[in-house]
């Protein structure tokens, strides 16, 4: 029946609109205005009262002399279109934000995929990784000179870099952490000094410690990856799972005898790696809300990994389900996450004041931990 309606209603469009100029033609709905305004006639200025006092208000566009004694106007005109935005890769995936002396890099991916482009990039330059905690998100690398690295990078930082002595040493640390919104990162860098040949064990400034130097690196870091993106590089997998997987995963049971799952991960870590187990699983995600550690999960439904709405055609006649067949076959629970100790312990709830069931928790969180590592 819904077939039929959208076949009726096409050929009714079809039929009412073909060969009719009150839709196109010149004094159709839809004719062209383009050149409406050569049609617009100056009237006089308006005219105030005697007894108020005007401000002379200049025109903001002014019309140019040589165009304004013009009376000639061409018979057909054809407003030209605006030109395209040139977007390109690295401003829709990769962008640098500023707030005060602050500088960091704002990624349209997830912690996890960020974590081996970041790291690659510092290793192809010459950096050494002398620690890394990729549960947390942060590595340190080695005290070098500049000439120690890479040629491109050492020259890059010799012109741009000031207040660094030529035999100083440098490490830096660098972050990446949960951007605000769903599904990005924030990379920051930090960096040390100390003198050539130095063993004192510098320790990082709390806000930065070379600010031209940790903007240098973030510069060469966002061309490097939105390269990298415009190139179709790819993201190892391996590496990305290894961000946020948990250093200790297991399944018990509390007091109560309900399925819990224990994370040794701090919360950031273990809310990307629960959303990330969750799209893996293809479990749809219906709504989140982080500060109270939540995923509201729809087991009727897989994960929505394309947010793209059918058009015009594919609602006409396509088969997908109505709002009130998803209602009806909805299978909806919470994963809620809590810190405990050092740890952070997952569970399902039916909601805010019912646990699950005890097999439908299983399944979940079974399914949440055959994901993570």
């Amino acid at each position: 029946m819904k077939r039929l309606a959208g076949f009726s209603a096409l050929a009714l469009i079809v039929s009412s609109t073909s060969g009719c100029g009150w839709l196109w033609g010149e004094n159709g709905y839809f004719r062209d205005r383009g050149s409406d305004y050569l049609e617009a006639r100056q009237t006089a200025p308006m005219q105030l009262p005697a007894d108020v006092q005007a401000k002379r208000l200049d025109p903001l566009l002014p019309v140019p002399a040589q165009v304004a004694s013009s009376t000639a106007t061409p018979a057909e005109f054809e407003v030209p279109r605006p030109q395209g935005l040139q977007v390109r890769a690295d401003e829709r995936e990769f962008s640098l934000q500023r707030s005060g002396d602050s500088r960091w890099v704002v990624a349209q991916r997830v912690p996890a995929e960020v974590w081996p482009l970041v790291r690659q990039f510092f290793e192809d330059n010459g950096f050494r990784i002398a620690s890394e905690r990729p549960q947390t998100g942060e590595f340190i690398t080695s005290w070098q000179r500049f000439d120690e690295l890479s040629t491109s990078m050492a020259r890059s930082l010799s012109s741009r870099v000031s207040g660094v002595a030529a035999d100083a040493e440098t490490r830096v640390r660098v972050r990446i952490e949960p951007g605000v919104q769903r599904n990005t990162s924030e990379v920051f860098v930090t960096s040390a000094e100390r003198s050539a040949g130095s063993t004192a064990d510098v320790d990082f400034a709390a806000r930065s410690g070379n600010a031209s130097l940790e903007a240098a690196l973030l510069d060469e870091m966002l061309v490097s990856m939105a390269r990298g993106v415009e190139q179709g590089g790819s993201v190892s997998l391996l590496a990305a799972r290894d961000y946020d997987a948990p250093s200790r995963v297991s399944l018990s049971e509390d007091g109560n005898g309900n399925p819990v799952l224990n994370l040794g991960a701090d919360f950031d870590r273990a809310w990307s790696g629960v959303g990330r187990s969750l799209e893996l699983g293809n479990v749809r995600v219906d709504d989140l809300n982080r500060s109270l550690g939540l995923y509201y999960i729809n087991m009727a439904e897989g994960a929505q990994i394309n947010e793209e709405k059918p058009g015009f055609f594919g609602r006409m006649f396509g088969s997908a389900p109505s709002k009130e067949e998803i209602e009806a076959r909805a299978e909806r629970y919470q994963v809620r996450l809590t810190p405990v100790g050092d740890g952070v312990q997952v569970t399902v709830e039916k909601d805010l004041n019912t646990v699950a069931p005890a097999d439908v928790s299983r399944r979940v969180l079974s399914l949440i931990q055959d994901n993570l590592g």
